[in-house]
């Protein structure tokens, strides 16, 4: 039977986060972490990652939004780059239901893996006869990575050329929906040409007996784990503007002056974004402090002395204020972008409406941020109220959720060229 690990996550609850220093990881990916912008783990993350490093099968409950991504990428990207692997066989595949996620997955691994010599392609249906030369490359002299959707997966399976030889690692995600879209035959086909002995991760929003079977027919001994996020609490007002990028300053500024907060903290979800804003602000006569991990400790504390004290009403921050930061009566939250996930979302606007208190958060999305905001609201089951920008700011976009495909208008589905087997 398999250990079984259920949290429940409120954001007004106080919880121990981890760092991703704390998991020791490869200093190469560390790099990429830092790059991405990432500080703390979320709560699958801190769950799942260090029994994947153990070498243990994980069946996980956790919905897109709460970081399962970065959840088995991480330790994946660190024990083949730290490891002894076969660099003519594929090393790693990530199966997951859509062309979508398949690339959104290929994009993220590029990003932590950018300090690294992983080598990665994704592999999908609707592409043109140079992406499967790339694809039939990668596949039969061997990858990294491979990310991946179950019919075009198997369709290369039947020509003959894959080299599963010393596969070690088996990531299923999102795997309730794949066996909704009735990949169950496909799955269990791929499988049949793998080596039996292989780490195996399956990650699915819900677990229904179905999912069960699957898990009893391809897991060994697996450790489960449960994660569910809750809802922001209904007395926190909600709104989104729709703006261009340069639309987003000018808006703040206007938000700020046009009403009289007492305590307002803004999100950016970079260091740089930070210290332009905050800049920004000043310069426009607002009253602002900065606060990310540029500073040092004794910095920071007396910014937070400042902002507690009501000396300094504005306060600019990263992620890094989002947890444990224990702060009472803040009545305005901006997210100058938008997070990351849902989970960060949930704890962002999470800072206003404590206790018995109510509050606001704004998040200002721009036309690339407009799936990752769906996702979110997805996520929360709720429809955030759309708002109109001041006219003299100009024209805001349309909420049009399936204009921009999310890979910068290009085919970004391989790094395979990126190809370097010193670390073999």
């Amino acid at each position: 039977m398999p250990s079984t690990f259920f949290i429940t996550f409120n954001q007004n609850n106080n919880y121990t986060t981890l760092k991703f220093t704390e998991f020791n990881f490869d200093p190469r990916l560390l790099e990429g972490i830092e790059a991405s912008n990432y500080d703390t783990a979320t709560p699958v993350q801190e769950q799942v990652i260090p029994h994947i490093l153990q070498g243990k099968d994980i069946i996980a409950s956790a919905q897109t939004g709460t970081g399962k991504t970065a959840a088995f990428l991480l330790p994946l990207i660190h024990k083949i780059i730290t490891g002894t692997n076969d660099p003519t066989s594929i090393t790693a595949m990530v199966i997951v239901p859509t062309r979508e996620l398949a690339i959104q997955i290929a994009q993220h691994l590029e990003g932590l893996s950018y300090f690294t010599s992983i080598s990665s392609i994704a592999v999908y249906g609707g592409g043109d006869g140079n992406a499967f030369v790339q694809e039939k490359k990668a596949l039969s002299q061997g990858a990294d990575i491979v990310v991946c959707t179950p019919g075009k997966m198997m369709s290369h399976i039947k020509m003959g050329y894959v080299k599963f030889d010393n596969l070690k690692y088996l990531v299923l995600d999102e795997a309730d929906r794949m066996l909704d879209m009735g990949f169950f035959d496909d799955i269990m086909f791929i499988i049949k040409h793998m080596p039996p002995k292989r780490q195996n991760l399956l990650f699915s929003a819900t677990m229904p007996p179905k999912i069960r079977q699957l898990a009893k027919t391809i897991l060994h001994n697996p450790e489960e784990i449960n994660i569910s996020i809750s809802k922001p609490p209904e007395k926190i007002i909600q709104q989104a503007f729709l703006v261009y990028d340069a639309q987003k300053i000018p808006l703040i500024v206007h938000l700020l002056k046009e009403k009289n907060f007492s305590r307002v903290i803004v999100f950016c979800s970079s260091k740089l974004n930070v210290k332009q804003l905050t800049k920004d602000l000043k310069r426009n006569g607002i009253n602002a402090g900065e606060i990310h991990s540029d500073l040092e400790q004794m910095e920071r504390e007396d910014v937070l002395l400042q902002y507690r004290s009501g000396k300094l009403p504005v306060l600019v921050a990263t992620d890094i204020m989002s947890r444990g930061i224990d702060i009472d009566n803040i009545d305005l939250v901006i997210n100058f972008d938008v997070p990351h996930d849902g989970e960060d979302y949930v704890h962002r606007i999470g800072r206003t409406a404590r206790a018995a208190a109510e509050g606001t958060a704004y998040t200002l999305v721009n036309v690339k941020e407009q799936r990752k905001f769906s996702a979110i609201e997805k996520l929360i089951d709720k429809s955030v109220t759309k708002s109109a920008i001041p006219l003299h700011l100009g024209e805001q976009p349309l909420y049009n959720t399936s204009s921009y495909s999310g890979a910068g208008g290009q085919d970004r589905r391989r790094n395979f060229n990126k190809r370097n087997t010193s670390h073999k």
